[in-house]
């Protein structure tokens, strides 16, 4: 089996392109695809070639260093620059609507750019500082994520058993990983964890991503079918349902990869905990509850396909959204970088990052 140093070189930056692990040759194939513009580094995020929110605010981060640094080409006045700068952000931004950390990243990054602007900073100056932003927002996202992890896994026995959903692994990050990043942490800590990895249709996320992360750094991994997970739990086989989330909103409602809720439900059903595990950058103060997280619809190809070939009849119609909602009140605890956050979650939740 291939390996890759770890934490995973998901996004970095290289002369002048923003370069991605490409995810949707894994597990066959470890290839690295250079973005050298915008239209190529938003059809890898739409593609999915990078994915998982944290890694695509990461991606989006650079995304804005590129921008500013084409756009630099044959202009040095840094309001002009910042014209297009601006039409690149907007077009970052339509890739994908429901990870909020994209936005958080844009807004970050494009509030620091257009107040340089203001201030008179210099071209050259104002790319410098775009660059040491990106940069700062990945290796944040290290950090982050190595705290969340150390904070979860405390709520994990020896000899415990993971069930997981989608991938929520280094992958789906700056490189070390969210709901993975748990079972991460809980082996660095001398526990010794195995895993059930949700195959996650349609496009395989858990069989294909998830189960790659395990396996490469030494953890028993088992892939199970989605429509197995129910028997699964019900068996008493595992100890604990940890997930990520693209976002959660102000009241604790969490948005990850469709199929999370069903899982939160049969939890439930069986007394298993259910974790949701996600840094700071996932939170939206701003979004009320799960009701008004838009959620991406995509290709209903992706369901009509199956391993290269056709899965349904032609002419029939498939309903493909790409996550769905996990009520506030199915939600055992959310793990951050800042410790495990319980119910009542919109008061905790306002402790912690505050209500605004």
């Amino acid at each position: 089996m291939n390996a890759l140093p770890f934490p995973f070189p998901v996004v970095t930056w290289d002369d002048q392109a923003v370069v991605l692990i490409d995810q949707t040759l894994l597990p066959e194939q470890i290839e690295f695809r250079r973005c050298n513009d915008i239209p190529s580094l938003c059809l890898a995020i739409s593609e999915l070639a990078v994915r998982g929110a944290p890694a695509i605010g990461v991606a989006a981060g650079f995304g804005l260093v590129l921008s500013w640094r084409l756009n630099m080409v044959g202009e040095n006045d840094p309001k002009k620059i910042l014209e297009q700068f601006l039409a690149d952000k907007k077009q970052l931004a339509a890739t994908r609507p429901t990870a909020v950390n994209l936005f958080w990243a844009l807004d970050r990054v494009g509030a620091m750019t257009a107040e340089m602007v203001t201030k008179g900073e210099s071209a050259e100056s104002i790319s410098s500082a775009l660059f040491a932003e990106a940069q700062a927002i990945l290796d944040e996202d290290v950090a982050m994520c190595r705290s969340l992890g150390m904070h979860g896994q405390e709520l994990l026995r020896d000899y415990s058993t993971v069930l997981t959903h989608c991938n929520a692994g280094g992958l789906a990050t700056g490189g070390y990983g969210t709901a993975v990043g748990v079972v991460f942490a809980a082996k660095e800590s001398g526990k010794s964890i195995s895993v059930f990895a949700d195959e996650t249709r349609p496009l395989l996320q858990g069989a294909r991503l998830t189960a790659w992360e395990l396996q490469n750094q030494g953890i028993e991994v088992t892939v199970v079918c989605d429509s197995a997970a129910a028997t699964l739990l019900s068996q008493g086989k595992v100890d604990a349902v940890i997930t990520g989330a693209d976002r959660i909103a102000a009241n604790g409602d969490a948005a990850n990869k469709i199929g999370t809720y069903p899982l939160a439900v049969l939890a439930d059903r069986h007394g298993i905990p259910f974790y949701v595990a996600a840094p700071g950058s996932t939170f939206d103060a701003g979004t009320e509850t799960g009701q008004d997280i838009a959620i991406e619809l995509r290709d209903p190809g992706e369901v009509h396909q199956f391993h290269g070939g056709r899965a349904t009849p032609e002419g029939v119609a498939a309903w493909n959204p790409a996550f769905d909602v996990t009520p506030n009140d199915l939600i055992t605890a959310i793990i951050s970088e800042h410790g495990i956050i319980r119910p009542p979650y919109r008061e905790n939740l306002a402790k912690v990052w505050g209500s605004e």
